[in-house]
C-alpha cells in the first residue's frame, strides 16, 4: 500500500539540513513538483507550527507534517525524507527528528488507511531503524514494500 505512494520520485535523503523549515520545504518538493499539493500547503503547515507548535512530531525521530485538505491539497500524496545528522523541530522528548513524512490528505476519509500502514511502520523499531541507517532511497523503499 505505501509504495503506490512513497517511490524513488518521493523519497530522498540528505546528510544534514539547516533547519526544521527547510527540511519539511525539501521533504514537499517532490509534492510541489507533481502537483499533490501548492505552495500555500507548506505555508499552512508553518503557521500552525508557529500558533501550536510541532504538533506532527508524533514519536522520537519521527515527524508528519500535514494541515487541512482545503489548505492546498490538490490530490492524496505522501513524501519522505531522511535526515542523517538530524534536524529540530522544538520537541523537547523527540528532538532530533530524522525521517519526515508529509502526507497531503485531499478529504477527510482517503488517507486513513495510509495512516493505518505507516502507523504499522512507525510502531515496528526494528524497520525504523533500518529507514534510520540508510544510505540509499532503494534501502528505505525495501522497508516500506512491507506495508
Amino acid at each position: 500500500m505505501l509504495a503506490k505512494w512513497l517511490t524513488s520520485q518521493t523519497v530522498n535523503i540528505v546528510d544534514s539540513i539547516e533547519d526544521w523549515q527547510t527540511a519539511i520545504q525539501l521533504c514537499a518538493k517532490p509534492l510541489l513538483q507533481n502537483n499533490t499539493i501548492s505552495p500555500d500547503y507548506i505555508q499552512a503547515i508553518f503557521k500552525l507550527h508557529e500558533s501550536i507548535g510541532p504538533y506532527y512530531v508524533l514519536a522520537p525521530g519521527i515527524a508528519m507534517p500535514h494541515a487541512r485538505p482545503e489548505q492546498g491539497v490538490n490530490q492524496l500524496g505522501l513524501s519522505m525524507l531522511l535526515v542523517k545528522k538530524g534536524v529540530k523541530f522544538n520537541s523537547e522528548e523527540n528532538d532530533p527528528v530524522y525521517l519526515i513524512t508529509l502526507l497531503a490528505a485531499s478529504d477527510s476519509t482517503s488517507h486513513i488507511e495510509i495512516l493505518t500502514q505507516l502507523a504499522a511502520l512507525f510502531g515496528t523499531q526494528n524497520d525504523i531503524q533500518t529507514i534510520f541507517n540508510a544510505q540509499t532511497p532503494a534501502q528505505i523503499l525495501s522497508v516500506i514494500n512491507h506495508y
